[in-house]
């Protein structure tokens, strides 16, 4: 993956399993018998952990990170901030963060006594670097545009000064700008990139493109007692069913998938396996996403016609074994951002034919191409989309792309509608770049605003909820962010995809069990398209 997650490219098997458990619901676990809350006996062992895509390189300041990199490289790295199991963010490489009465500036205090694996101490003078280059990065730049300066106060405490108020700051540290390097990864950008260095409970070991990577135990990591493993081979293993045959050969002791055949057959396994699937606001949307900017796309109508003639339910039920429950916007219902309506367009095929007939009468035949990569899983999804949109009079071909190439096209809107996975962040202002309209680009232009959707009331609701520190107030502008979607239709919302999971042997133990420095829990899954989750508290029982 090269690009931004947010054209992760990925469906999970159209095969149906009637002769299986459902599996375990998102954020439950099936997990082995005679469990238990730490490692037994003496920690160590070494753990071979499938994924299913590589890595574009290590560096947070000059590479995309996809769900398989942070797998990877935060072993190595770790983050100012991090998020828990309610979806708050926590200090953690930072001692504390704290705002101004305005949210004008955030004072990021270290913790002490905390070196990278090269030696060398985390201070502030670097985190201060660390800001600058993301800010100075054209990968990251956007992201910290609101950063107007960044001062250090003490040897251990910087001062971040915005150009406006921004209440979910800490948020952001917590992701891939939030990665902290010494001085020397960003001295030397492409060394970084291949052999990355940081404060984490691992250390880099060896890096085979295309094959493997692997870390190991960091003995002067600054959380006392952690890891419990010496050694983690993380191995790309690119087919999801490939990848579950050598999780039962033992080749591998756990892998991520979103395959909804995995998760009902090693979830009926149990004593053998546990499964762990995402849940909340970690768990990604499944979307087509349309280009706003190019005919016939352009046309709210034909968006309109497309949502119409999408039978989400039929997604759900015949490619995801009723693991999945539809959307109507990026948030699921539990979620205490979710804002229901009903001016979603509902699937309706004479609506959608009406609208069709509308616009060709004015405009010509509706003419557009769906973009897809080779993978099976991937294309019967695209192929149930495109005969549904043909029933209802559209012209619509499917060419398959690998997905750089994909992820590419989305960004300079060389495109006409493509799959797209993501709103997987924790707070909803993580989606400010993917939605508002200072983010949308022209056609040829690299555009974070994918969809290249520009919409004064949509963007004013996005600055009201980055700005205000009331949470009935933040809601209220989320409801209409919601509200706007659904009647603009960038996206077509197809299902919440909580058939993201981690499978694991019975051997395998901790995963999703991490805690924060100051005890709480970490969030256990999160990500798209298949969640990661941090390694320092999983463990191995021995024979």
């Amino acid at each position: 993956m090269r690009r931004v997650r947010m054209f992760g490219a990925l469906m999970v098997a159209a095969v149906m399993v009637t002769a299986c458990s459902p599996g375990p619901r998102p954020g439950t676990e099936t997990s082995p018998a005679a469990r238990s809350a730490g490692p037994s006996g003496q920690p160590g062992g070494r753990l071979v952990y499938g994924l299913s895509a590589d890595a574009a390189g290590f560096n947070p300041v000059t590479d995309q990170f996809a769900a398989q990199t942070y797998s990877m490289a935060a072993t190595v790295m770790e983050t100012l901030v991090a998020v828990d199991d309610k979806g708050d963010w926590r200090p953690n490489l930072a001692e504390s963060v704290e705002p101004d009465a305005d949210r004008t500036e955030w004072t990021i205090k270290l913790r002490s006594g905390i070196s990278f694996s090269n030696g060398d101490p985390l201070d502030a003078e670097v985190v201060k670097a660390n800001i600058e280059a993301q800010k100075a990065s054209p990968l990251t730049a956007a992201v910290f545009g609101p950063v107007s300066s960044v001062e250090v106060t003490d040897p251990m405490t910087v001062k971040v000064t915005l150009s406006g108020p921004w209440v979910a700051f800490p948020y952001y540290l917590a992701t891939q700008v939030g990665m902290i390097v010494p001085k020397a990864s960003l001295a030397d950008p492409e060394g970084a990139s291949r052999k990355p260095v940081g404060t984490g409970p691992f250390v880099f070991k060896e890096y085979v493109p295309g094959s493997r990577m692997v870390v190991t135990k960091n003995p002067n990591y600054w959380r006392k007692g952690l890891p419990y493993l010496d050694e983690i081979e993380f191995r790309i293993l690119p087919d999801s069913q490939t990848r579950a045959q050598t999780l039962e050969a033992g080749g591998i002791d756990a892998m991520g998938t979103t395959r909804d055949d995995d998760i009902t057959k090693f979830g009926a396994l149990e004593g053998q396996y546990g499964v762990q699937r995402v849940a909340g606001m970690g768990a990604p949307e499944y979307t087509f996403l349309l280009n706003t900017a190019k005919p016939p796309l352009d046309d709210v109508r034909v968006r309109r016609a497309i949502a119409h003639a999408t039978d989400r339910r039929a997604f759900a039920t015949t490619l995801r074994n009723g693991l999945t429950e539809v959307a109507d916007g990026p948030w699921m219902k539990d979620s205490k951002w979710y804002a229901p309506g009903d001016d979603y367009p509902a699937y309706d095929l004479a609506k959608a034919t009406a609208l069709v007939n509308e616009v060709e009468a004015e405009k010509g035949p509706i003419r557009f191409t769906l973009l897809s990569t080779p993978d099976p899983n991937t294309v019967q999804g695209v192929e149930l989309a495109q005969d549904m949109w043909r029933k209802a009079g559209m012209d619509v071909d499917i060419k398959q792309v690998d997905q750089a190439d994909m992820v590419n096209r989305g960004l300079v809107g060389d495109f006409d509608a493509t799959i797209s996975v993501g709103f997987t962040s924790h707070d909803p202002d993580g989606e400010y770049i993917r939605l508002h309209q200072a983010y949308a680009q022209d056609i040829g232009k690299i555009s974070l605003n994918a969809s290249r959707i520009k919409d004064v009331e949509l963007s004013n609701a996005l600055d009201t909820g980055r700005s205000n520190p009331q949470e009935d107030v933040r809601k209220q502008a989320y409801a209409t962010v919601q509200q706007r979607l659904r009647e603009l239709v960038p996206f077509i919302f197809i299902d919440h995809l909580t058939t993201g999971a981690v499978v694991y042997s019975s051997k395998v133990h901790g995963i999703g069990e991490h805690r924060l420095p100051d005890g709480s829990r970490a969030v256990p899954l999160t990500g798209t398209p298949t969640p990661y989750h941090s390694f320092t508290y999983v463990w191995l029982s021995r024979p």
